[in-house]
Parts: structure tokens; sequence; C-alpha cells
């Protein structure tokens, strides 16, 4: 059996599917940042199949881009959950961004 790119880019559309489902489902903060980080990686998937398959190394220059912004999202996301959870003391979910208004 030869692995084509079309196996790669249907992995990658179910990763994506997968993340936007338990993005829409889930209420939870950090169960909705880890569906993003799903998304973001299948859409790099898609980036390096393209790049292999064409022979250009545009794709893999744009994962590198897309990690970067990935792991600033991250720091940044993680820090707003670190202050709605020393606020409440218990959980976080998607409502409690309004919280920190002031």
């Amino acid at each position: 059996m030869i692995v084509t790119p079309t196996w790669y880019l249907v992995l990658a559309a179910a990763l994506f599917s997968i993340g936007a489902v338990g993005m829409l489902v889930r209420r939870n903060v950090i169960v909705m940042f880890m569906c993003v980080e799903l998304m973001l990686n299948a859409v790099n998937l898609t980036f390096v199949t393209f790049s292999k398959t064409l022979n250009d190394l545009s794709g893999q220059v744009a994962v590198f881009f897309v990690l970067v912004v990935a792991a600033a999202e991250v720091a940044i996301g993680l820090a707003l959950i670190v202050a709605i959870f020393r606020r409440r003391h218990t959980g976080t979910t998607a409502d409690d961004i309004s919280e920190l208004r002031g």
C-alpha cells in the first residue's frame, strides 16, 4: 500500500473536524485551547503535505510561523486562565471571561 498525499489531507481534515467540534461543544477553556491547537496542527499537516507534493519550501516556512503564533497564543491564553482561576478559585469555563473586566 502506497501512502499518497490524499491520505495526509484526509487525516488533516479529520483532525480539523475533531478540533472544530470540540471547540463548539466543550465549555472548558483549557479543552478549547487544546482544540484550537489541534486545528492548527491539522493546518500545519496540510501545509507540509502540499509543500512536499509541490517540492516547495514555502509551506514549511508557513508552518514555522504558525507554530510561533500558536506558542504565543498558548502563553497568553494560559495567563488568562490563571487570572480567572485566581479570582474564582474554581474551574474555568468560557463564560468566566467576562469577570476579567475589572
